[in-house]
């Protein structure tokens, strides 16, 4: 636990350098997010964002009026963190369950550091673990060692149910980021939904070899619907041609919705080094929000 603690400082101090760096060397929040506070009125200018017009006020002033806002200092996150069997493909030291779980506990520092509450959710198709936001470096080094800890409970993925959970449990608007592969089915509405309440960031995980097949010859593959085997040659070249086009019509699905719903969206893969495109994600956001 000593050398992973070591590694997710080096690399979250990394982060921090680089994006402070990159923005004229003054302080700014990785966590720049779109939480904002009530702050004042002010009559309406040419190009003014329409969505923040206060009807009432205009109505009574006979005049267009919109309401400003302040953004807040202290944002709380929330990392959502797919633990299932399949996070499990890689060799045993860099595979997408280790990606994710270092990843997750780099930016949890960042966050702790910034005087951000943290909070995580592991799920696999249950809860696997919840722990409740909060501050303070303590705090952090717990998430830590709670994702290291943790024993998967199940082998299976459902998107859905992680999303319909963490809605019920994150009331007050906050930074949400979800790690998975996101090979599940049917979850982008409400992906799509939990993005009009929360800003929401998707870390997509994926290990190279997914979509090379081995050449296993005729196996069986569970077909979870109709509760039976399928059996396919893997030795086939339209057994590759279909993994292929599977994973890449799945990635692609993800970036449009992501793209065209506001979500900020960021492909992983767990043979190559995360950091640059991590400082890449938040420069963005930093630059945007």
């Amino acid at each position: 636990m000593k050398e992973i603690l070591k590694k997710v400082r080096k690399y979250e101090i990394k982060i921090r350098k680089a994006i402070n760096l990159n923005l004229q060397g003054s302080y700014n929040s990785i966590f720049k997010g779109t939480g904002l506070d009530f702050d004042d009125l002010r009559p309406y200018n040419y190009g003014d964002d329409v969505r923040v017009i206060n009807w009432n006020i205009s109505a009574k002033q006979n005049s267009i009026y919109i309401n400003t806002y302040k953004e807040e200092k202290e944002q709380s996150i929330f990392f959502l963190i797919d633990v299932s069997k399949s996070h499990e493909i890689g060799n045993k030291k860099v595979n997408k369950i280790n990606i994710s779980k270092e990843i997750c506990s780099v930016l949890t520092l960042s966050a702790i550091r910034e005087n951000n509450q943290v909070g995580l959710i592991c799920f696999s198709d249950i809860k696997e673990k919840y722990i409740k936001p909060s501050k303070g470096i303590s705090h952090g080094y717990s998430i830590t060692k709670n994702l290291y800890n943790l024993k998967t409970k199940s082998n299976n993925t459902d998107l859905n149910k992680l999303i319909n959970f963490s809605m019920n449990v994150i009331k007050k608007k906050s930074i949400i980021i979800i790690i998975s592969d996101f090979l599940d089915k049917d979850y982008m509405k409400n992906l799509i939904s939990m993005s009009k309440k929360h800003d929401l960031i998707l870390i997509q995980i994926f290990d190279s070899q997914e979509i090379k097949s081995s050449n296993l010859g005729i196996i069986p593959i569970r077909e979870n619907e109709s509760n039976t085997n399928l059996w396919i040659n893997t030795s086939s070249k339209d057994f590759q041609k279909t993994l292929d086009k599977t994973f890449k019509l799945n990635e692609e699905k993800i970036y449009n919705e992501s793209k065209k719903s506001g979500i900020n969206y960021l492909k992983i893969n767990t043979n190559e080094d995360y950091i640059p495109s991590l400082i890449k994600l938040f420069r963005t956001r930093n630059r945007y929000n």
